[in-house]
């Protein structure tokens, strides 16, 4: 598979121009590194919004789905560092989807990436799941490099600003991620996969992202991986 991993955590979030080169400091900094350290997480990458929100959107590949719900993972949660506590309290708008990786075909990955958020019909994951197998075909169409289904886990999902206990009834919202050459592509994809009635029904939101860089556990120094 194009994705390293099984298991995805997700998160997308707004923040107030005031505090973006905080914002942006802290994850380039220490965050991103922070996490792909964790033992089972492979890479991760960050993206910020050509066209669609939340602005800025992180994707994290893990070893297992497992990893997710890890003690290991759990302990990270909450030993955040200072500087992790003032930004992520910050955080507006977010979304948080720990996710399996369902469908992952193609090639590497591009220098932009699609997102379309789908929420099933209730008894209907079946068949959308199975829509999308037969459609997430990146050699159909020219610049789409890979494409990707991941299904949310509704109990795990929940932002870290939110009120855990609280109802999300898009908790268990599913993504197709799809990784292109130029953001001309995308919509062709879209407009493509929208012929299957069962996926349009499902669409809650779409958007374009431009990849900012990415970070991979080998690129890591040996002393900072546990």
């Amino acid at each position: 598979m194009p994705l390293a991993g099984k298991g995805m955590l997700l998160t997308s979030m707004d923040i107030d121009p005031s505090d973006e080169a905080e914002f942006n400091r802290w994850y380039d900094r220490e965050h991103l590194e922070e996490r792909v350290a964790i033992e089972g997480f492979v890479e991760a990458r960050r993206y910020i919004a050509h066209q669609g929100a939340p602005k800025y959107l992180s994707l994290y590949s893990t070893a297992t789905f497992e990893v997710l719900d890890s003690a290991i993972y759990r302990t990270a949660l909450a030993s955040q560092t200072d500087w992790s506590k003032a930004n992520i309290a910050r955080f507006k708008n977010m979304i948080r989807a720990v996710a399996r990786i369902t469908v992952s075909r193609g090639q590497g990955r591009g220098a932009v990436l699609g997102i379309i958020r789908l929420r099933p019909s209730a008894g209907g994951e079946e068949n959308l799941r199975a829509a999308l197998e037969d459609v997430l075909d990146p050699g159909l169409l020219d610049g789409i490099i890979s494409m990707h289904l991941i299904e949310s886990d509704p109990v795990l999902s929940k932002p870290l600003t939110d009120n855990p206990s609280s109802s999300d009834p898009g908790a268990g919202d599913w993504f197709v991620l799809i990784d292109a050459t130029d953001v001309k592509a995308i919509p062709a994809v879209t407009a493509r996969l929208e012929e299957t009635a069962a996926f349009k029904s499902a669409v809650i939101s779409t958007g374009i992202y431009r990849l900012m860089w990415d970070l991979a556990k080998s690129d890591l120094p040996p002393r900072r991986k546990r």
